[in-house]
């Protein structure tokens, strides 16, 4: 049940307005860290004494599940203060703790230093996107939401291709560096940029803010919160198993020369540049955003196949373009946590926002082992069999989001001046 509750107008109307701006270049920073271990992890691997194929990869999935669980925890531990205590709170203390977890890792000297190191960074990642697209949807007219967290988002994963230019001129060590470094950069420009007025005039009130667990209380508002994380999974299947296995699926096709997973994060995320842009769009010209959100699942489940079954024996220029379009077919990213923001009420809004993408993002985890499951119960002993491996587990996920988004109700236009009871 939701009950509405009196708030003063947005403060801002400006689509670039400090809230947007710092929310966008937080991103960009956030996405930046997020993805940078996946573009240097054989070269830091390798560093620090691994040589074999098999453990790099191995290893490679083990710190990626660590990061991906501190994005769990994170997700919960951040949503509840971003309800309870603010959403600025949220957005400049986990770039804080990210930013310094990030300067750590550019000076390990184990793997197991690594993989903590990792972990406490993943909780720092859990908060900013969260917190960013709930501040720029409560201070932003109904009208132009979803323009201003496509410009979040259009910003924000363009740190990954800095990312990797970073880690490609300077080494996997001054990239952690750097990282840590644009997110402290980042904190100086805090200035100017105020709590959602959404959220203070909650905050004045008796209704219960930031109860993780009422999310499970209540059979629609569940089911509600289960779709929305569903929504994001194929996203984190193509980035977490098919980009970042880039060289794995390159030997596996056949391709006639080598890949890398730095370039080919590169360029899945150049393509995702255009796809947030164009889904955000998409979203406002058709005023629906169940819509677009299906028609770029649809678009993602033909590029997966084509990732799998329309390239074999191609050279790496054609297998980088393919990643390229592939990402642009994910680029939903800031729709879907858009989605996930509209659809509750002021005092769990945070809440979800910030555990539903960390969720998503966190389902790597399960889908790891799945995928190395599938891969091994389809191949021969030695010899998984990777590319029918990701049709299935990439099928059933897209199938999964696609009923995910045609059951919720849409939240075009939607006014957010409202409480979950």
């Amino acid at each position: 049940m939701t009950t509405a509750t009196p708030a003063p107008p947005p403060k801002t109307t400006g689509l670039l307005s400090a809230i947007v701006i710092v929310a966008s270049l937080g991103y960009f920073v956030d996405i930046y860290d997020l993805i940078l271990f996946s573009i240097v992890r054989v070269q830091s691997l390798t560093d620090l004494g691994i040589t074999d194929p098999g453990q790099i990869t191995n290893q490679g999935l083990y710190l990626i599940n660590m990061q991906m669980g501190g994005m769990l925890l994170g997700g919960v531990l951040w949503g509840v203060l971003g309800d309870k205590k603010g959403r600025l709170s949220v957005l400049f203390g986990s770039i804080l703790i990210y930013s310094l977890a990030n300067i750590a890792n550019g000076f390990v000297q184990t793997i197991e230093q690594y993989a903590w190191l990792r972990l406490i960074a993943g909780i720092g990642l859990a908060g900013e996107l969260g917190a960013g697209i709930t501040l720029v949807s409560e201070t932003l007219p109904k009208e132009k939401r979803g323009y201003g967290t496509m410009i979040v988002a259009t910003v924000g994963v363009s740190g990954a291709m800095l990312a990797y230019w970073v880690g490609d001129k300077f080494g996997w060590r001054n990239a952690y560096l750097v990282g840590g470094g644009l997110g402290l950069a980042l904190l100086a420009l805090r200035v100017g940029v105020y709590e959602s007025g959404l959220f203070e005039q909650t905050k004045k009130s008796e209704v219960a803010r930031g109860n993780f667990f009422a999310l499970f209380t209540n059979g629609p508002r569940l089911a509600r919160y289960l779709k929305c994380l569903l929504i994001g999974v194929p996203l984190w299947f193509v980035v977490g198993i098919l980009i970042t296995l880039s060289p794995e699926f390159g030997k596996d096709l056949g391709l006639t020369g080598p890949v890398t997973a730095g370039l080919g994060v590169f360029w899945c995320y150049f393509g995702l540049v255009f796809g947030d842009f164009a889904s955000g769009t998409l979203s406002q010209l058709l005023r629906s955003r169940n819509r677009a959100l299906q028609l770029f699942l649809v678009f993602c489940g033909l590029m997966v196949g084509v990732y799998l079954f329309g390239i074999q024996g191609a050279t790496p220029t054609v297998f980088y373009a393919v990643c390229f379009v592939l990402g642009i077919s994910v680029g939903f990213w800031a729709l879907f946590v858009t989605v996930a923001a509209e659809q509750f009420g002021t005092n769990l809004r945070a809440t979800v926002a910030t555990t539903a993408p960390n969720f998503a993002r966190g389902s790597v985890v399960l889908l790891v082992p799945i995928f190395q499951y599938t891969a091994a119960a389809l191949g021969q002993p030695g010899a998984p069999n990777r590319v029918l491996a990701g049709a299935v587990v990439g099928g059933v996920s897209l199938l999964i989001a696609f009923w995910a988004v045609s059951t919720l109700p849409e939240s075009f236009g939607k006014d957010l001046d409202y409480v979950e009871e």
